[in-house]
């Protein structure tokens, strides 16, 4: 058994992984680490997880104790923590914060998306885990970049569920704001562009062309439905051949005939891409779920590869297509 702590339980993120490796047959989780909800239940939190789990906070860190470290942590903190903590040398760890996402010298952490780095991945012992906007753009480019085709402008508009913003009440996640509503924030300037650009730069060196990317809150609770056009002279049967040749041997992005919708995402770690020309226009429509594809789904993922087990295991889910 792969024996994981938690550090940071309460959020989102948090609650959907404890709900995955509960249910994992290869896990055991041997600590949830949360400094204000220490001594609490799990259910008290994660309501959905009740009659699943009799786990309990705790302010304890026993690291000897366990196989793999994940941080569901706020972005800043688990670089605070590993920095303020002696973790043992052999201890894997999985993050799901911002903070190792770019290179940078004394960096050790792969970045986690299997189906750009998944040999790297396999043989590392930090990952750092994409943003969910990240995810769902990048396996929707991945194979322009791989075949040099990324010349042009690239433009993106991303919809997201509230629960991209974390669990923390705020003014845009409050139901009265975003029920019957629908914004644009951070254009042009959202955070995750570092990462997309990072990623497709090492397949494609010769990728200078501006993302043009505008985010847009929903008034949904979990998904990304991301549309993408650019300039692209080649013909849509090629292109087609070309992604799908790309995530031949990937268990979790497929390409689809007919356009997605969320529902069909929902609950799973799956990514639909759906692929349309018009005149010298290529519209790449790219769906997942937030908080599995997208955070702890993935997360699970990485472990997975961690440690040799098939990619699926733990993650045959359902979608909420209904």
């Amino acid at each position: 058994m792969i024996k994981v702590g938690i550090i940071g339980g309460a959020g989102y993120t948090a609650g959907e992984l404890i709900r995955l490796l509960i249910n994992h047959p290869d896990v055991e989780i041997i600590f949830v680490h949360s400094e204000s909800n220490a001594g609490n239940k799990i259910t008290d939190i994660h309501t959905g997880l009740f009659g699943e789990t009799d786990l309990i906070f705790t302010s304890e860190t026993p690291f000897d104790e366990i196989d793999l470290l994940f941080f569901c942590t706020a972005h800043g903190d688990t670089r605070k923590f590993i920095e303020s903590h002696n973790l043992p040398e052999e201890l894997r760890i999985i993050d799901l914060s911002t903070d190792y996402r770019l290179d940078a010298p004394g960096n050790d952490f792969i970045y986690g998306l299997p189906e750009l780095n998944r040999k790297y991945i396999i043989r590392s012992k930090r990952v750092t885990n994409p943003g969910c906007f990240a995810t769902a753009i990048q396996l929707a480019l991945l194979p322009l970049a791989k075949n040099l085709l990324l010349n042009n402008e690239i433009h993106v508009h991303a919809i997201t569920g509230s629960t991209g913003a974390g669990q923390k009440p705020s003014q845009t996640s409050h139901f009265s704001w975003r029920n019957d509503n629908i914004s644009i924030y951070k254009p042009f300037t959202h955070q995750h562009l570092d990462e997309i650009r990072q990623s497709l730069s090492k397949l494609q060196n010769s990728f200078s062309a501006p993302i043009n990317f505008i985010p847009v809150r929903g008034n949904f609770s979990r998904g990304i439905f991301a549309s993408l056009y650019l300039d692209c002279p080649v013909e849509i049967e090629l292109l087609k051949d070309l992604y799908n040749s790309y995530y031949d041997d990937h268990n979790f992005t497929f390409l689809t005939d007919k356009m997605p919708d969320l529902k069909q995402v929902v609950n799973t770690n799956k990514c639909l891409l759906y692929l349309e020309k018009h005149d010298n226009k290529l519209l790449i429509v790219s769906v997942i779920d937030n908080l599995l594809k997208g955070a702890s789904g993935q997360a699970v993922h990485n472990m997975n590869l961690l440690f040799g087990l098939h990619e699926r295991v733990g993650l045959h889910l359902k979608p909420s297509a209904f």
